[in-house]
């Protein structure tokens, strides 16, 4: 079990926050501040194990919280900015989630922090916390952020730095690697199959040789990837 506390100065960042914590067995959490002081406080009362941590807050931002903080907890921070990333990691935070955070990509990160905390102990990761329906991502197209609905997407062809989601409707071009949205995307929902693809496990038409099928579609399973594809394949028939 993880002990946890929200700081951050957004109301609707901490009640989806505390959404999330509430679905996940192994988390427990011990308070919700929008104050930086009164977070310390706390924590010198009543150690706790994790700390989700907005960057940007009046009094004291993320960085300097971290600061006064030395060490005593694991983070993880939570922001809108994805610049503040380096500042971040540069702080040994366990991950970064850029908000809004879909549920998927809150678990991976929480995942983390439970198995640094023990790595003694596997955790035995419960796919029915993980939705085989709705929730969407951002990704920056140009200057503005872009929602999609995780429903709608079929595939994502990766090429050098940026990606192109293909959905039901559109292509979305986003400047990205294919490992960033591998991280994102829900393991049970969506699989890389080669380099260059990433495909929706439920929008998959059929599969010959090596080959799957995605209306009209070809792409190709890479050899790297074709046996975890598989076993995948047969653990959802089962």
């Amino acid at each position: 079990m993880l002990k946890c506390i929200v700081l951050d100065d957004e109301p609707l960042a901490i009640h989806l926050l505390e959404d999330h914590i509430n679905k996940v067995p192994f988390l427990q959490l011990s308070g919700s501040f929008n104050n930086p002081m009164e977070a310390l406080v706390s924590i010198n009362n009543n150690p706790v194990d994790l700390v989700f941590l907005d960057i940007q807050m009046p009094q004291l931002n993320g960085v300097q919280f971290m600061q006064l903080l030395q060490n005593r907890a694991q983070v993880i921070i939570t922001s809108a900015y994805q610049e503040y990333a380096i500042d971040g990691f540069e702080h040994n935070v366990i991950d970064y989630l850029l908000k809004p955070i879909a549920f998927e990509r809150f678990y991976k990160a929480v995942e983390k922090a439970y198995n640094q905390k023990n790595p003694t102990q596997k955790l035995n990761r419960s796919e029915e916390m993980l939705p085989l329906t709705g929730g969407y991502i951002f990704v920056k197209v140009e200057t503005k952020m872009v929602r999609v609905e995780l429903d709608d997407i079929l595939y994502i062809e990766g090429l050098k730095n940026y990606v192109s989601i293909y959905t039901k409707t559109q292509r979305i071009v986003t400047l990205q690697v294919m490992k960033q949205l591998e991280e994102v995307l829900s393991p049970n929902r969506f699989v890389r199959v080669h380099r260059s693809y990433i495909v929706a496990l439920d929008k998959i038409t059929s599969i010959e040789r090596q080959e799957i099928y995605i209306n009209d579609r070809i792409i190709p399973i890479g050899n790297t990837y074709q046996e975890h594809f598989f076993k995948l394949l047969e653990t959802r028939k089962a």
